[in-house]
């Protein structure tokens, strides 16, 4: 049984048969294309669980490729490959919609890794997980949205959906701010200084009325990072 259909657009054809060759073996369905051209064209002809687009290709790059992508299918998972490890660059394919950036060279085990990572986290993918309730918290992730123990139903904004179902995904570890800037934002935590994972989590605990004197939801684990509290009460760690 096939773990999914990836296409890869790569114009550099010993890259491109490597990766075709490795994702097969891996257990995965692929299909290739040598230029962005070829590739929108049978990115929009085939339904795909994820694309692999390198940046610099003949006739048609890749940031043109996706920004085209977006318009026709806006949910695609989409990993940029690129030798170009620039920020303007990586910032750039971000903000058109790629869900992650990596920069060659790269080993098979950090691309299939990745590759994981946003497939789980990917719209119209199985979870596993629907709904849960945590302290009187009903989280239902269909409707991305939360109804509290006061009766009061609150909406989760994309962001603070994704980040809830990562954690509660991982329960029983703390998830690193370095590895939720990776997995749910898509950027290279390397390099990277910013406040965004601890502002998103902060604006999750008011929807969620989590207390971060007292939380019931989602615990702080000093020198760790962030988790969801265990059926004792307690992360499986230090606690701050």
């Amino acid at each position: 049984m096939s773990l999914g259909v990836i296409i890869v657009v790569e114009d550099d054809n010993a890259i491109r048969r490597g990766l075709a060759d490795a994702l097969s073996y891996s257990g995965y369905t692929v299909h290739d294309a040598p230029d962005g051209a070829a590739g929108l064209e049978l990115i929009l002809g085939t339904e795909a669980d994820l694309v692999l687009l390198d940046i610099m290709m003949p006739k048609m790059d890749g940031l043109e490729v996706l920004s085209r992508l977006r318009r026709a299918k806006p949910a695609q998972p989409v990993i940029f490959l690129t030798a170009r490890g620039e920020e303007y660059d990586r910032v750039k394919g971000l903000k058109l919609g790629a869900d992650d950036y990596i920069v060659k060279p790269f080993s098979i085990d950090e691309l299939t890794a990745r590759i994981e990572a946003v497939l789980r986290r990917s719209p119209g993918r199985p979870s596993g997980q629907r709904t849960t309730t945590i302290a009187g918290r009903e989280i239902d992730f269909e409707r991305r949205e939360v109804s509290l123990p006061s009766g009061v139903r609150r909406s989760l904004t994309e962001r603070e959906h994704e980040v809830l179902k990562f954690l509660c995904s991982n329960t029983g570890r703390a998830i690193s701010r370095e590895e939720l800037l990776q997995t749910v934002w898509g950027l290279d935590p390397r390099g990277t200084h910013t406040r965004t994972v601890d502002m998103t989590i902060a604006r999750l605990r008011e929807t969620l009325d989590d207390e971060p004197g007292d939380p019931k939801v989602i615990k702080t684990v000093r020198g760790k990072g962030y988790m969801i509290v265990t059926d004792s009460g307690e992360p499986r760690g230090e606690d701050a």
